[in-house]
């Protein structure tokens, strides 16, 4: 089974703290992600610093689009930018539109959604999802489960590749043990780690345990 891979969220709000976390751990994940508040902040800046620093790394834009799908994709691919976001209650045009403009499209599972729009989304061409432990949802202290490891499962077996994020740790790794997660995304579990190396080093070294390097 292949190894999922690391990538991590740049959940910044302004972009020299984003660039400094980045330097840390840029070269050990495979997938930079550019988060949607450091966007907000920076605009395709952001976007044009980070691809700059790492010419090789995956990129995601992560914009969370609700519309103008094609305008946002084509806007965030000129900056360098391989990869977007759209949010789950976007329309199958919005993300068509973003899939033509940029090498591939994410949809955000956030609220409610159904397995009936994702056969919606496969039939669209859309074969990445991103599954969510939300912030607001950890905050409130919901762990992952039982709940969210058979829903993982599911959209993997209609055929997408699923990464998954939301309060992950070393230890939650495990969980998934079996599974072909796509990616595991963290931003602060190894951003705002005392160590962020040597935090970015452990999450893969388990990977390399768990999935086999």
């Amino acid at each position: 089974m292949t190894r999922p891979n690391l990538q991590v969220a740049l959940d910044h709000s302004d972009l020299p703290s984003a660039i400094e976390a980045v330097k840390a751990v840029g070269d050990i994940v495979d997938i930079i992600e550019v988060g949607t508040i450091l966007i907000l902040q920076a605009g395709d800046q952001a976007v044009k610093c980070i691809r700059a620093m790492y010419p090789g790394k995956t990129i995601v834009a992560d914009t969370k689009c609700a519309d103008a799908g094609g305008t946002v994709a084509e806007n965030v691919q000129k900056a360098g930018a391989d990869w977007t976001t759209v949010i789950c209650c976007a329309t199958i045009p919005t993300m068509k539109a973003a899939a033509e403009k940029i090498s591939d499209v994410q949809v955000e599972l956030y609220g409610d959604w159904t397995y009936e729009q994702a056969e919606l989304w496969l039939a669209a061409g859309i074969t990445q999802v991103i599954y969510h432990q939300s912030r607001d949802a950890l905050l409130a202290g919901e762990t992952w489960g039982d709940k969210d490891l058979t829903k993982v499962q599911k959209l993997i077996d209609m055929g997408f590749r699923v990464s998954v994020t939301g309060g992950l740790t070393v230890e939650t790794l495990a969980l998934f043990k079996g599974m072909s997660i796509y990616t595991f995304i963290t931003g602060r579990g190894i951003t705002a780690a005392k160590n962020p190396e040597q935090a970015a080093t452990e999450f893969l070294n388990e990977l390399n345990r768990i999935w086999g390097a």
